[in-house]
């Protein structure tokens, strides 16, 4: 397989071990062979943008050394297309990592979503370890930096919610982003029609559209309800950090930005807003200010009258 330079790769030569989860828009297969590797089948090949779909292959291409290190560790992107026929039917993705996976009492292995941040821990769950308040704080800064940096690739990130974010507290707090063959590169179209996830999506939008604002309100959203533990706080409502998460002066900085966030399609906070009030600073309005008057000028002290007459200056004839 030609995974690592992001050529197409026929169905056929893949070898398949068995189907791990089906959704609305595909199936995803074990693929042999080194890496670990998942195939993400889409349900309906016809529906496929596939010149979309390069273009997300082409863009972790481009990357340089660190940041394809850090889309490749932050991120299930995919890392080539799958063909059968010549028609694109779905693309390869890593797998997840480990720590970001737990064992149900039955042996079943499942994925850490947000989901599990969202509510008060659950005896069926009692094995993914909750975060301390500090740690909590810590997922939200790193949630933040990393759709921060998403966007400043020029990239919107569509259907964010709590399915398709993972997170794990070792070796330190970090988060992973599922379904990025819904992220569009910005101006271009998608892979296929949006999705939004109920609950989480963006109420002021104009119908159909999906832009990096709605990704800011989502990306409120998924603030507040990780400091608060509510899978159902959003902007508008009352919004009550969990104890210890955040200090009074972050606190007073994320409550101001949660109340922009309810504000005009177009004007929601942007995500280094947000990572600043969570590092207990808050933004400045800059305002330009009134240019000094300046003092009226005497000319004529300078001058001398207008009648005065001239001199010359008489320079030394060359030798």
């Amino acid at each position: 397989m030609t995974v690592h330079d992001g050529t197409d790769t026929e169905r056929s030569d893949l070898k398949l071990l068995g189907e791990l989860a089906t959704g609305g828009q595909g199936r995803v297969h074990a693929v042999g062979g080194p890496g670990g590797l998942l195939f993400k089948e889409y349900l309906d090949p016809r529906k496929v943008d596939g010149e979309a779909l390069s273009a997300l292959v082409l863009l972790r291409q481009g990357l340089g050394g660190e940041d394809r290190q850090r889309l490749d560790r932050d991120a299930a992107w995919p890392l080539c297309r799958v063909t059968d026929g010549g028609r694109v039917t779905g693309f390869l993705m890593r797998r997840a990592p480990a720590t970001m996976t737990w064992r149900s009492s039955k042996g079943d292995e499942r994925l850490i979503e947000l989901s599990y941040l969202l509510r008060p821990p659950k005896a069926a769950w009692q094995a993914v370890r909750q975060p301390t308040p500090s740690e909590r704080h810590a997922l939200v800064v790193a949630l933040v930096e990393l759709l921060g940096w998403l966007h400043a690739m020029g990239l919107v990130i569509g259907d964010l919610s709590q399915a398709n974010v993972l997170w794990s507290l070792a070796p330190r707090p970090g988060l992973h982003l599922l379904d990025c063959d819904g992220v569009r590169i910005t101006g271009r179209p998608p892979v296929l029609a949006q999705a939004d996830t109920p609950d989480w999506w963006d109420p002021k939008a104009p119908p159909g559209v999906v832009s990096v604002d709605s990704d800011r309100y989502k990306a409120a959203l998924m603030v507040g309800r990780i400091l608060a533990q509510d899978a159902y706080v959003a902007p508008g409502r009352p919004f009550s950090p969990l104890a210890g998460v955040l200090d009074e002066r972050r606190t007073a900085a994320v409550q101001r930005l949660w109340g922009l966030a309810d504000g005009p399609y177009g004007s929601r906070p942007d995500l280094g807003q947000w990572r600043t009030a969570l590092a207990g600073r808050d933004t400045i309005k800059l305002v330009a200010s009134t240019p000094a008057l300046r003092p009226t000028v005497d000319r004529s002290l300078f001058d001398g009258g207008r009648d005065r007459r001239r001199g010359t200056i008489r320079f030394r004839d060359a030798p």
